[in-house]
């Protein structure tokens, strides 16, 4: 609800650039609002804001209700204002799942297969060589190219050595093991990402074992 709004940005623009700040969330105070339920604190948090230029208003200036939600990100800005220019608002932000809307996600996962790394010759430079491959990739030992297998996981450009000298290395890929990477955007910590995520799969599958029985 936007009370008060001269700066430079439309009313809508300042309600999409707060969809996007992240909000440190706590799950064991808040839940998602069951279907056919009216909107409560259990669901729902107010926040506030009332800024007078010249400043530039950041996501620290958001005023919130309850004390342990604040913005991952404090320093994201919202919008400059500039003298005599004013921004007032009210504003609800509600606990979501990314199934409903992307702006709801916690994090960004992926995987790939485990790769493997096979030194087939020595390189005409082993300095050279290990310069133009990913960082700690491959050591030098004796004058020898050496590979350090802990840093295989880190890297995904070590396909790039091929190119390098040809025929040094051979890349292949074990497609019976994945390696998943789990990054979180902030709002929750990436064990709790994780147990959710399994918590939910589990629920599902008891249900489809209940249907089955059925």
């Amino acid at each position: 609800e936007m009370k008060k709004n001269n700066s430079i940005l439309y009313d809508e623009i300042i309600a999409h650039r707060l969809g996007l700040i992240p909000l440190i969330t706590d799950l064991g105070s808040y839940e998602i609002q069951k279907e056919g339920d009216a909107p409560s604190a259990k669901n729902q948090l107010k926040i506030a804001l009332k800024e007078k230029g010249p400043k530039i208003v950041k996501a620290s200036d958001l005023q919130f209700d309850d004390p342990k939600i604040k913005p991952v990100y404090p320093e994201m800005p919202i919008v400059k204002l500039l003298k005599g220019q004013e921004l007032e608002f009210e504003a609800k932000a509600t606990l979501g799942v990314g199934k409903t809307h992307m702006k709801w996600s916690p994090g960004h996962i992926f995987y790939k297969y485990k790769p493997k790394i096979e030194i087939k010759k020595q390189p005409k430079d082993v300095k050279s060589y290990i310069e133009n491959c990913p960082k700690n990739l491959f050591n030098e030992k004796s004058s020898k190219l050496e590979l350090n297998p802990t840093k295989i996981q880190e890297s995904d450009l070590y396909e790039a050595c091929v190119d390098v000298e040809q025929g040094v290395i051979e890349v292949s890929y074990d497609d019976t093991q994945f390696i998943f990477t789990l990054e979180s955007w902030g709002q929750l910590e990436t064990k709790e990402i994780l147990t959710k995520a399994l918590e939910v799969f589990n629920n599902k599958l008891d249900e489809l074992s209940a249907k089955i029985k059925e």
